[in-house]
């Protein structure tokens, strides 16, 4: 297996986008009712859950915090990763990373490298549970650990590793009209992946890849 060339997402073509499926309902996305849906989960699949991989190495647990800021609505914590990373340099990501030895579990791993990365302290995160592991195609076997994180966070983002930090409506990245496919051929074979594409400002932060994947899990969860 060898690594995939370089290339520019934005430019891979879209093939659909999944305008006609429903939006989450907007009394589904607030903090009790995440609570409530996660403390009594419905019967569910996963629409995603491995990638092809590109890397030829033995796979490594991960974990990352799917952070659900509570403001007037709730909002989506991402990172920009830096550009020099050895894995997913650029791109829009969730606060996390490879588990420790010592870590006790997934929670655990995504609050340590939250800490660490963005310096988001464990006493105003409250974690609801767990999505599927989503296997990636750099052999990372990733546990999404989704939380609800307090409005009066303060966060120190290492400029090692996160090169800006945003938050995205949550209703945002639940509605399927912003969902869209993309295929790209490398060495005869045909790959999918989902972007969701948002207008930060003036800016549009390129969500896509795993991180888009793992939300698309959250809208079958949520809309289940």
């Amino acid at each position: 297996m060898s690594q995939l060339p370089a290339f520019d997402p934005r430019q891979v073509p879209v093939v659909r986008v999944d305008g006609h499926l429903s939006a989450v309902a907007a009394q589904a996305l607030t903090a009790d009712a995440l609570r409530a849906r996660f403390a009594n989960p419905p019967l569910w699949q996963p629409e995603l859950i491995q990638e092809r991989r590109f890397l030829d190495r033995a796979p490594a647990q991960a974990a990352v915090l799917v952070g659900l800021v509570m403001r007037d609505e709730l909002m989506v914590l991402l990172t920009q990763r830096t550009a020099h990373l050895s894995t997913h340099s650029g791109q829009v990501a969730f606060a996390g990373g490879k588990s420790d030895p010592q870590d006790a579990d997934a929670s655990a791993t995504a609050l340590r490298e939250a800490l660490e990365e963005v310096g988001l302290q464990a006493q105003h995160v409250q974690v609801l549970g767990h999505l599927p592991e989503y296997k990636t195609g750099s052999a990372f076997h990733v546990t999404p650990v989704v939380a609800l994180i307090s409005p009066e966070l303060a966060l120190q983002p290492n400029p090692d590793e996160v090169a800006a930090v945003f938050e995205v409506p949550l209703r945002f990245l639940m509605n399927p009209a912003h969902h869209r496919w993309h295929r790209f051929e490398f060495n005869g074979e045909s790959r999918e992946w989902l972007s969701m594409p948002y207008l930060d400002g003036t800016q549009e932060r390129f969500i896509w890849g795993a991180t888009a994947g793992m939300l698309r899990n959250l809208y079958r969860f949520l809309s289940a």
